[in-house]
């Protein structure tokens, strides 16, 4: 009787009637106002000359860091080429040539305004032989030796046609030969596409000499490739304009990105390359 009557008072007590504590363990209501917000990825098409490779690679990651979501697409080419695949009706955003003659083009083909086309660098031709150098080429002159291979751009590449333009320069200079054009062409064995096609071959050993931008001579080829200056003179100093396109689906990312080409921190990217300033 005891034991009951303790069991008895004990349910009855105070104590037995605090309610437990409930832990919420409920994930929050999502109502249908609640939506997650997505960056819809943007890919921006640069054409691009194709010495224009290396520096133009840093300003897409530099752009990419700047604009989250944006992917930087490069089509790396010949100028002519890019010039002509826009009159084609290429679809791009941006186009940067190694001439201006090849954003005329452009402008002609209605994509590209013309007063949009900013001078942004110039550059240099400089002549590049292979580092071992078996062909014993030091001096402009010694393109003229029989026995060598001479690899230059197409004529319808920038680089090509500034290469011609360096030979017709000798014939008003006393210090060449009547004939030093004649035999410098006597010598070429191929033309190519692009400077970077000339770079690679003289890299390999392919050919004994090529004519290419100073900015080609990047820290890899330096390391396979010996130069001889071309004098201001006999030079070309190419200059290089830039324009969004016409036409352009990221009109406004296009702009951006010509911005930062034309800005400190793009020119300083050049300068790295061993461009020339535009101004």
């Amino acid at each position: 009787m005891i034991l009951f009557v303790l069991l008895t008072s004990a349910a009855c007590s105070p104590v037995a009637n605090i309610a437990p504590t409930v832990v919420d363990t409920a994930l929050p209501v999502v109502t249908e106002n609640t939506a997650t917000t997505t960056i819809e990825p943007v890919t921006l098409t640069v054409m691009a000359a194709a010495s224009l490779t290396e520096s133009f690679t840093d300003l897409g990651a530099a752009f990419e860091l700047q604009n989250p979501g944006v992917k930087v697409a490069f089509n790396f080419a010949g100028s002519q080429a890019l010039a002509e695949q826009l009159g084609q009706g290429a679809e791009a955003d941006v186009f940067a040539s190694a001439s201006k003659k090849y954003m005329t083009v452009a402008v002609d083909a209605k994509r590209v305004n013309a007063e949009d086309a900013k001078t942004f660098v110039k550059n240099r031709l400089v002549v590049i032989s292979p580092k071992d150098n078996p062909a014993g080429i030091t001096t402009l002159g010694d393109l003229t030796k029989p026995w060598i291979k001479i690899v230059l751009a197409d004529k319808a590449v920038p680089a090509g046609q500034y290469a011609l333009d360096f030979l017709d320069k000798t014939l008003a200079d006393p210090i060449f030969d009547a004939k030093f054009k004649d035999k410098v062409l006597a010598n070429v064995v191929s033309y190519e596409e692009n400077v970077k096609a000339v770079v690679n071959k003289i890299s390999l050993g392919e050919a004994d000499a090529g004519i290419v931008y100073v900015t080609d001579i990047t820290s890899d080829a330096a390391e396979k490739v010996a130069t001889i200056d071309i004098p201001n003179e006999l030079n070309t100093i190419a200059s290089y304009p830039i324009a969004p396109i016409a036409d352009s689906k990221n009109a406004d990312l296009a702009k951006a990105f010509v911005a930062l080409v034309l800005s400190p921190e793009g020119q300083a990217v050049l300068a790295k390359y061993n461009f020339i300033p535009a101004a």
